[in-house]
């Protein structure tokens, strides 16, 4: 066969994210696809306008492979952006919205970010980061600035879309760095190609029940890996209808659930924790909601037997994983709820997992080990970080850092986490991170920041100080400083003083023994 042969074939099979998306474009066209604020996008507007603004980023100097990173809370607009870099060819970059100083400035560095979108809200957060940075390509807003506009280039149907938009891309590609927490200050930009989220996507629509009858509700931020990947662009391509909402205050998410039928929603516990605490919850007529989804962190089994009295009609499923595959990796199912609420399920379509030891043999069942995995959801290594990546593949599996126990019939429990990774409201935090802004101060000899069971957070950042001998500070000292250094939902809950950290013989801090002599901190 000819050359030309040869790349009509090829052509014609590329399966990317920009594949996708014409398909659905195609095939639902003026359905609804989503509602934000008081603006209702169809299927084929989301699609023209995520190509108009590819178009004008194209016109303005971007090329395929440059960073377009994303600063912002969920809006239309956010959405819009990661499409138009996923039509383009450009790697979408989502930084948490929570992120100051040079929590922002670290990740724009790493990334080599060539553009930056802000949401207008946070432009003060910004500016300061942006001055003491080399000038990037492109600075612009997400929606409602001026100049370089997100949301306005959508909308601006004079501007040109390319014919041969998003010709050059290729299914190994990258279409986003996730930047996640580990054990040290610096967070990893995980690696994500067309290839691995496409079949992300693809095991979210079969093992969750994805349809186009959905009428979701999408309350977490979009930065997360888990509404953006599980839920929202999945249901985009199955040609479900989405309302999408800034944040998921309890209040308005009952009113929207019983407004317009909500189907699908998707939360992590402390989210439905507030929902059950609400006295809307028992005002608001819920027997819409067919599709209950949690995850993000464990979920307390007393608080699921709640969600699930008070939701009889409503269909439980537990999302397990991380954002290195995706970030969905097993799935416990409603019927499988009664015998097993504390399982985080089996490994789903495109997953394969073992629990291994230190010598990547299989455990015994009930016995615990590593969470490691298989999948073409993976990523594709961390953004210049080649210890990082060997470390994480070690013996050709993806190590989690989670440990957990897989029973005779393959369902498995998460017990710990060996990278030491706190989890509170949802969200990752890495404990170094903040011991080493605590370690600052210089009335502070040691500090250990631990996880503790809390009413609302699941887990609560929990600091254990010993001060230096004759020095002062107070609890409120300290917070007030990392308050200076830390995203809000990295500040400890609680610093705690001792005389002494306890240790084991090789010299390491015994954080399991601060967990257990702290449990009942918090009630």
């Amino acid at each position: 066969m000819s050359t030309t042969t040869d790349r009509n074939i090829a052509r014609a099979g590329r399966n990317t994210i920009a594949d996708a998306l014409t398909r659905a474009a195609r095939r639902y066209g003026d359905r609804t696809a989503l509602h934000f604020s008081d603006r209702t996008w169809t299927f084929t507007g989301l699609y023209d306008g995520a190509g108009r603004i590819a178009g004008r980023l194209l016109e303005a100097g971007l090329v395929p492979g440059d960073r377009v990173a994303a600063y912002g809370r969920n809006s239309d607009a956010y959405l819009l952006l990661y499409l138009a870099c996923a039509r383009a060819g450009f790697i979408h970059v989502p930084i948490n919205y929570a992120l100051v100083g040079r929590e922002l400035a670290y990740i724009l560095d790493n990334c080599g970010a060539d553009a930056l979108f802000v949401d207008p809200a946070l432009q003060d957060m910004a500016d300061p980061v942006l001055a003491g940075m080399e000038p990037l390509k492109l600075v612009g807003t997400t929606h409602s600035g001026d100049g370089l506009d997100a949301l306005t280039m959508a909308q601006d149907d004079a501007q040109s879309v390319p014919g041969d938009l998003g010709e050059g891309i290729d299914a190994e590609d990258l279409v986003q760095l996730l930047y996640t927490s580990g054990t040290t200050a610096a967070p990893k930009g995980a690696m994500m190609s067309h290839r691995a989220l496409l079949a992300e996507y693809t095991s979210c629509i079969v093992e969750l029940e994805l349809s186009a009858k959905d009428r979701a509700l999408a309350g977490l931020p979009l930065y997360h890996s888990a509404q953006m990947h599980v839920f929202t662009v999945p249901q985009f391509l199955v040609g479900a209808t989405t309302w999408l909402i800034e944040a998921p205050l309890p209040d308005l998410c009952l009113e929207l659930i019983e407004t317009h039928g909500i189907t699908s929603f998707f939360a992590p516990p402390t989210v439905w924790i507030s929902l059950l605490r609400s006295p809307a919850f028992e005002a608001r007529d819920l027997t819409s909601l067919e599709y209950v989804y949690y995850g993000a962190s464990i979920m307390p089994v007393p608080v699921l037997q709640e969600l699930r009295e008070r939701l009889p009609g409503a269909r439980p499923f537990n999302c397990y994983g991380q954002s290195e595959i995706g970030p969905l990796a097993t799935v416990l199912y409603p019927h499988e709820h009664e015998d097993r609420p504390a399982s985080a399920g089996r490994p789903i379509y495109n997953v394969e997992t073992r629990l291994v030891d230190e010598d990547m043999n299989d455990v015994a069942p009930g016995e615990q080990g590593e969470i490691v995995h298989r999948s073409p959801q993976l990523l594709s290594g961390y953004w210049d970080k080649a210890e990082a990546t060997e470390e994480a593949f070690a013996g050709g599996w993806f190590h989690s850092g989670d440990v957990g126990v897989m029973d005779e019939a393959g369902y498995i429990t998460v017990v710990d986490r060996t990278k030491d990774i706190i989890k509170t409201g949802g969200t990752m935090v890495a404990s170094r991170e903040v011991e080493e802004v605590l370690f600052t101060p210089p009335a502070v000899s040691e500090v250990a920041v631990i996880a503790l069971p809390h009413p609302k957070w699941v887990e609560a950042v929990t600091a254990v100080v010993v001060l230096r001998e004759g020095a002062e500070a107070s609890e409120d000292d300290l917070i007030a400083f990392a308050k200076d250094n830390l995203a809000p939902f990295k500040l400890p809950k609680r610093v705690l003083f001792a005389s002494e950290l306890p240790r084991n013989t090789a010299g390491k801090i015994l954080k399991r023994t601060l967990r257990d002599t702290h449990e009942a901190l918090y009630g």
